[in-house]
């Protein structure tokens, strides 16, 4: 888990709190603010997300490229 994604679970879950005490206080503006506060975790848990794909991707290919010249150089595993 990387720090986008941790902070996108902080900034969800303090912006659900905001909203729902807002809607028990009917505070519209604090209601609003723990929305957009919780959309902005939701973006941000995406944004990490597409982060470690991208990671695992490299890695994988990186794996991939290493295992194909070990092959070619006759230093494969066998």
């Amino acid at each position: 888990m990387n720090k986008q994604q941790v902070k996108g679970l902080a900034n969800r879950a303090a912006g659900e709190i905001k909203e729902q005490v807002g809607k028990i206080t009917r505070n519209r503006s604090l209601e609003a603010r723990g929305h957009a506060q919780e959309a902005k975790g939701k973006v941000q848990s995406r944004y990490g997300n597409v982060k470690e794909d991208v990671k695992q991707d490299q890695r994988e290919m990186f794996a991939d490229k290493e295992l194909a010249s070990k092959s070619r150089s006759g230093k494969g595993e066998w």
